[in-house]
């Protein structure tokens, strides 16, 4: 099960992720059975609940199934050696922000509450400069995806937008958005590419064969190296199996300010402002 990331359609990031398992089934002659939640949570749920087997996550809600016990690490996509992207905050083009304190008093869309680079990345990148968004922003309004909420921006409903550089490159490349409405008024901290991981009650000779497959899926050269995908259809060089938890305490340390209550509090405002 795949979180939709970028909408969730079944053209969208079902498409992207499809030609991945065919190719280890082409290699290993595992099958599998390709599917996107309708959420974040669900994702998360249907991993905890023995639903699915395998779930690409995003690095925050990975780390939220990983501490509830029902995800072991997998694999996560390296491109040029790196294993790591980016979030923004983006504004209008022709707003007059100039750095992120200005957002002050503004509003601000946000994706999931359980992605890090639609959520809890622009969130640290306000904290960042002394902008509370709790206290300092006018509103917040939660979409559930990367592209709801530049839509959001785009419609002039708020006024700046959290999400990854690979979404919005997806949406301008789609035709739903003109790369010269906007303008990045900030870049996150690199954040780990979302990861593929298995159930942690999965037996484990399929654990070890899932690892030498998707591990050695972009080795064989009867696949198209155009099919080892991942996150926004991108091609990447490879799955990287021998990655290790170390790689996500980045994100632990990045959102730490994150913890129940001030959630809690986030997502009354985000709800005080859809009433409103």
């Amino acid at each position: 099960m795949l979180i939709p990331a970028d909408g969730g359609t079944e053209d969208g990031t079902k498409a992207d992720f499809q030609p991945l398992f065919d190719a280890i089934t082409q290699s290993s002659g595992l099958q599998f059975q390709v599917s996107t939640g309708q959420s974040y949570a669900a994702v998360i749920e249907g991993m905890c609940a023995g639903l699915t087997d395998i779930a690409w996550f995003g690095p925050a809600s990975y780390i939220e199934a990983r501490d509830r016990g029902c995800a072991e690490l997998l694999a996560v996509e390296e491109r040029n050696g790196s294993s790591t992207y980016f979030a923004g905050l983006f504004v209008s083009a022709d707003s007059d922000f100039e750095q992120t304190a200005d957002l002050k008093e503004h509003s601000i869309a946000l994706g999931s509450s359980h992605s890090a680079s639609s959520f809890s990345y622009p969130l640290a990148m306000l904290r960042k400069v002394n902008v509370d968004p709790l206290r300092d922003l006018s509103s917040i309004r939660i979409t559930g995806s990367h592209t709801n909420s530049l839509l959001a921006l785009k419609n002039g409903h708020v006024d700046a937008a959290g999400a990854s550089f690979i979404s919005f490159e997806r949406a301008v490349n789609q035709g739903g958005l003109d790369a010269r409405s906007f303008k990045i008024l900030a870049k996150s901290a690199p954040i780990p590419n979302p990861p593929i991981a298995m159930h942690t009650q999965l037996p484990s000779d399929i654990k070890m064969k899932l690892r030498q497959a998707i591990g050695n899926v972009h080795t064989n050269k009867d696949i198209n190296p155009e099919a080892i995908r991942g996150y926004g259809g991108k091609r990447v060089d490879r799955y990287n199996v021998e990655t290790g938890e170390a790689l996500f305490d980045s994100v632990v340390d990045a959102t730490s300010f994150l913890n129940d209550d001030y959630m809690a509090a986030l997502l009354r405002k985000a709800d005080s402002a859809k009433r409103g």
